[in-house]
């Protein structure tokens, strides 16, 4: 087995200068790391009440050809494992696990973060299943949708309440949609959307001049941004409000030269119909898997 070495930081400029030639390589597929990182760099707040880190996994030549960050704000805080060597995978778990960090899910792309947490399970004398199962798509070519009633606009001050409200009852709804037991503790908060409507990054199709569904995207990081969460409240679905934001921001984005993307959940297929139709292209899946017991932090090697 290749004998790799691990790089880690809670500093984000320093895991960019260290990983981000690497991510650039493939800048879809590092999209959330990317974003992540560039996101608390530009923030400049200091450390969180919860773990966050970055580690860049290197070859014996020193290469780097993995990554991985822990920084979720939601409890169980799950990693993110990008796509690297399957015994770069095997060998970044056992690092985990020699560390003594309390890591008990995980997201990333397949078969990477699949390969990590088996190895993880295998540690902690457990097994791993899929939570979650998404898919990450890429717009090059946009297909607009049929005209209907609307129109899109930047979310305001004004919409703070209603939006926190929509963002928070995003993933309850998501969950429900996907035949998972709803998770009120892994949500958007208020503070994600007033730090999003302070950056002009949520937006909102209004009727009339009700708002009818919200929309975000992330600024483009190596020439990529992505769409999401998108939320249309029970009353408004099934209308093509979410068509119609989605195809605004995605063309807003080609026009900045950048590459629209985002996540679908695979239990739910009227979203990816949606945006399929919109000219949406899948590109890999992606995974959230936990392992299936309760973990004891292990004692520090």
């Amino acid at each position: 087995m290749t004998s790799y070495r691990f790089e880690s930081t809670d500093d984000p400029a320093a895991f960019l200068d260290r990983a981000g030639e690497h991510l650039a390589l493939e800048p879809v597929l590092a999209t959330v790391l990317a974003g992540s990182a560039h996101g608390a760099v530009e923030s400049g707040a200091g450390a969180p009440p919860h773990p966050r880190w970055w580690v860049s996994v290197l070859d014996p030549a020193g290469r780097v050809v993995g990554a991985a960050m822990r920084t979720a704000p939601f409890v169980p805080h799950p990693m993110w494992v990008h796509l690297m060597p399957d015994d770069a995978a095997v060998a970044l778990a056992r690092w985990v696990h020699e560390r003594g960090d309390d890591v008990s899910a995980a997201n990333g792309a397949l078969p990477s973060v699949r390969v990590f947490m088996d190895e993880l399970a295998r540690a902690r004398g457990t097994t791993a299943y899929v939570h979650e199962h998404l898919r990450l798509f890429e717009l090059r070519e946009l297909v607009d949708p049929r005209p209907g009633p609307g129109r899109a606009r930047v979310a305001g001050p004004d919409d703070l309440d209603l939006v926190a409200a929509w963002a928070a009852a995003f993933s309850v709804d998501a969950d429900e949609q996907g035949g998972r037991e709803p998770e009120p503790g892994e949500h958007l908060d208020r503070a994600w959307t007033r730090d999003r409507l302070a950056s002009g990054l949520l937006w909102v199709w209004e009727v009339d001049g009700v708002p009818v569904h919200f929309s975000a995207r992330t600024p483009a990081r190596f020439g990529v941004s992505r769409i999401g969460p998108v939320y249309t409240p029970r009353e408004h679905r099934g209308r093509g409000y979410a068509s119609a934001l989605v195809a605004h921001l995605s063309r807003a984005v080609l026009d900045e030269g950048a590459r629209p993307t985002l996540f679908t959940d695979q239990a739910n297929p009227v979203s990816n119909r949606v945006y399929q139709a919109l000219g949406y292209e899948a590109v890999t899946d992606t995974a959230n898997l936990r392992l299936a017991a309760p973990v004891t932090t292990p004692a520090r090697a």
